[in-house]
């Protein structure tokens, strides 16, 4: 996969977040690239199976295209998350240089990424979520442990993940992964959130307030920053 369609699977990825289809106009103007070029590359990569696309209804991922997406846009966040808080890049290049700099990332050195930044939720550029890793772990506890014990290879999930905070109202969908440390794993244990539960979208709140959930049987309320770290099975 070269350069150019990764630039656009990252596009693509953040103008249909919420399961919205993208226009022509929407990824021009996304990736500053003329109407009439946009239309060709997506034709393209409607024949390569990363998108779905229809003229003049827009385009949206194929499961395959959204986990590539979500892969290059979860290494980009990453990276200037690291050039930001680490190298104090200044903040109007943080972006391009993250670009410049995500296309070469190893998965190998993204886990390291994380996990020396501790696991970031947002990335310092425009403060979008940054997408949970595709590795088999029920939360960062385990990734942690893993990597001080040096346990060899680890598996891929099976299906990806999607934030509570990215769900929809009337959404519903199984626990999957919790970011974070043992003190916020703790308490969404005891909130009830574990891999397996099954859980529904009761209400989002205007302006990234309050996500009221319900599962087994209670209604809680999470605010956005505790909700961009649970995530559950995406089910397209």
């Amino acid at each position: 996969m070269n350069n150019r369609t990764q630039e656009y699977l990252e596009a693509l990825f953040t103008l249909t977040q919420n399961g919205q289809k993208a226009s022509t106009t929407d990824v021009s103007n996304k990736i500053k690239v003329a109407p009439a070029s946009v239309t060709e590359k997506l034709k393209k990569m409607a024949e390569e199976g990363y998108v779905i696309y229809e003229p003049y209804q827009g385009v949206r991922l194929t499961q395959r295209g959204f986990e590539l997406a979500q892969k290059m846009t979860r290494k980009h966040r990453l990276m200037e998350r690291f050039l930001w808080d680490v190298l104090q890049i200044k903040s109007e290049k943080v972006h391009d240089e993250a670009c410049a700099m995500e296309h070469g990332l190893s998965d190998e050195t993204e886990r390291a990424l994380c996990q020396t930044l501790k696991a970031p939720a947002k990335c310092p550029d425009d403060n979008q979520e940054i997408p949970a890793c595709d590795l088999e772990f029920n939360n960062c506890a385990e990734c942690k442990n893993w990597a001080n014990e040096n346990q060899g290879s680890v598996s891929k999930r099976k299906t990806s993940v999607v934030s509570v905070s990215s769900m929809k109202e009337k959404q519903e969908g199984t626990v999957a992964f919790i970011r974070g440390d043992d003190k916020s794993l703790k308490r969404l244990q005891d909130l009830g959130f574990i891999p397996g539960t099954r859980i529904k979208v009761v209400r989002m709140a205007p302006l990234k307030g309050p996500v009221e959930i319900s599962l087994r049987g209670s209604k809680i309320a999470l605010g956005e920053k505790v909700a961009c770290n649970v995530f559950v099975e995406n089910e397209r």
